[in-house]
């Protein structure tokens, strides 16, 4: 049985007060929270083994530099990859830059880079620089009207008609939760021979991606989605592809040699971490990725789902409320509007009684402005989360919501 109370133990946040009531956290998809063991880490680097790595020939070097490529061993592990096909990030923001800039030698004018409607702006404005640099064009999977989905067949057509260089695709939705079908869309396209980015920002935590199973050129994610710190985040790319790619800044530590005269690079991943890492960050991820270790995955997938069915249920019997996205496919994320009241208002409301929501256009104004609203009211359930916590926050929205009406 998966042990909520014992889970919910191990974050410290989820016991605090906010405006007199208990902390309800419903937003997760903006950062998840971290249990002690990630906190403890952080405090026990700086105290215990606070040095550089790569570096120093003393103790504490040796120590942080063993504990930082530890992490990166068990992140391949936790993925089924490499660890040479690892380079450490500040995030799946600085990923998707990085295989921007880097990706522009395999482009001319006219190539086609296809992305989906349901985007991150980090997702798409690379993207869009990267045309307009290159003369690259940008196209577009669009946003099924009735389901609310970016539909298989949809994507297959536009991969024959445009035969895309690249295509960089979410394989979550942040602002619907929408699972997007990527392990066939991956299949199709390879028939093109189209480099693949997956976007993992969003289902990294929940979906525990499986890099052979999904068989993409790359995957991205941020270590802060992930119970881990923030400012921490990954790129993942098969070894060939990965160390094919010029190298996105330059400095120390990313270089096999330097003269005056000529520089040589590293290998990947040295190639792409140029200057003093975010040691720490890295270590207490490699904490991050052990806590998930231990939580069966199965019970945890069936346990986010029950909660996200049970919420789901509990919105549509309120009248005046409208649910976006695919409700079937999905990390736990319901998006949801009252009436023509505004989002942020509810979430001024709600903020009263301690509930946490994210509310606007959640870096999608594409994909908001596809589905005529401006925003929306967000909430994105984690693990840690319970059963009571739904009941008092659809409580506590019908007292806003009467307040508003």
């Amino acid at each position: 049985m998966f042990d909520i109370d014992n889970i919910r133990n191990d974050f410290p946040i989820l016991k605090q007060i906010v405006n007199e009531k208990p902390l309800i956290y419903f937003d997760s998809g903006a950062t998840s929270q971290k249990p002690q063991v990630v906190i403890d880490s952080l405090k026990h680097f700086y105290t215990n083994s606070n040095s550089n790595v790569h570096r120093g020939i003393h103790t504490l070097g040796d120590r942080a530099t063993i504990a930082y490529e530890n992490s990166r061993n068990k992140l391949a592990n936790f993925i089924n990859a490499q660890a040479k096909e690892i380079v450490w990030t500040k995030g799946a923001t600085e990923s998707l830059n990085l295989l921007a800039h880097g990706l522009s030698n395999i482009l001319k004018p006219g190539d086609v880079i296809l992305i989906s409607a349901l985007e991150h702006h980090a997702n798409i404005v690379p993207w869009q620089q990267l045309c307009a640099n290159t003369g690259a064009i940008l196209k577009v999977i669009p946003l099924d009207e009735s389901s609310q989905a970016i539909e298989l067949n949809t994507a297959q057509q536009l991969i024959d008609l445009h035969k895309p260089k690249i295509l960089s695709i979410s394989h979550a939705s942040n602002a619907l939760g929408n699972i997007q079908p990527i392990t066939d869309i991956i299949k199709y396209s390879k028939k093109y021979k189209t480099v693949t980015v997956i976007d993992g920002a969003q289902a990294f935590m929940h979906l525990r991606p499986d890099m052979i199973t999904l068989d993409c050129d790359f995957y991205v994610f941020s270590a802060h989605k992930a119970l881990g710190p923030t400012g921490l985040g990954g790129l993942y790319g098969k070894y060939e592809q990965l160390n094919a790619l010029p190298v996105y800044q330059t400095g120390g530590e990313m270089i096999k040699s330097v003269s005056f005269e000529e520089t040589v690079f590293a290998q990947a991943p040295g190639k792409f971490e140029a200057g003093t890492p975010n040691i720490s960050g890295v270590i207490a991820f490699g904490c991050a990725i052990d806590y998930m270790n231990k939580i069966d995955f199965s019970e945890q997938k069936a346990y986010e789902n029950e909660l996200f069915v049970y919420l789901q249920q509990q919105l549509e019997n309120i009248s005046g409320i409208e649910l976006y996205g695919d409700l079937v496919q999905n990390i736990g994320t319901i998006s949801f509007n009252y009436k023509k009241e505004h989002p942020f208002d509810i979430a001024t409301l709600l903020d009263q009684y301690g509930i946490a929501v994210r509310v606007g256009s959640h870096c999608t104004q594409p994909l908001m402005k596809s589905l005529n609203i401006d925003g929306t009211v967000r909430i994105s359930l984690a693990f840690y989360n319970t059963k009571n916590e739904i009941q008092q926050f659809i409580t506590h929205l019908k007292q806003c919501l009467s307040l508003l009406d």
